[in-house]
């Protein structure tokens, strides 16, 4: 309840002009300890400036309603790199950046650069090595993942330019 509330007051405010190009990843509460964490994107970026804003707005109509009472935590930010892609526009986001993709059929690692997303899924291009002969060989393979496969994907951060 508290987080299908949360999520119909965020989705209201995105359709604000500076919101616009803003997403809801992911809402959290956890009644135990009262802590309602909300995770949104953007198309373009998520400042530390647009996630406080959104904060006080959740935080004003939490306090307006006592939704939980007068002790909560409330937490907006962006789901930083370290937290898997849950939405197709996630992917489209991240086109050009390593994922390594695991699949619900098996425990195998995919791993590459997306090199594009759509409604059904993703491709990934990496280098891999055959033998052919004595020789190796390295050839570039696309994969094409439907979404409905990724068990958990995430983006990996590389200095190497």
């Amino acid at each position: 309840m508290i987080e299908e509330r949360t999520r119909d007051l965020l989705e209201q405010k995105f359709q604000e002009e500076e919101y616009q190009d803003c997403f809801v990843v992911e809402v959290k509460y956890n009644p135990a300890n009262k802590k309602l964490q909300a995770f949104v994107d953007s198309d373009s970026s998520m400042t530390f400036r647009k996630c406080q804003r959104l904060s006080r707005f959740l935080e004003s109509y939490i306090d307006d309603e006592q939704w939980m009472g007068e002790k909560y935590t409330l937490e907006v930010s962006s789901p930083g790199v370290d937290r898997p892609l849950k939405l197709a526009r996630q992917y489209t986001k991240n086109i050009g950046r390593r994922l390594e993709v695991l699949l619900h059929d098996d425990d195998k690692k995919y791993k590459g650069s997306l090199i594009k997303a759509d409604d059904q899924g993703i491709v990934l291009e990496s280098q891999q090595t055959r033998k052919q002969g004595k020789k190796k060989i390295k050839e570039t393979v696309e994969t094409e993942i439907p979404y409905d496969q990724i068990r958990k994907a995430i983006v990996k951060i590389t200095f190497k330019k």
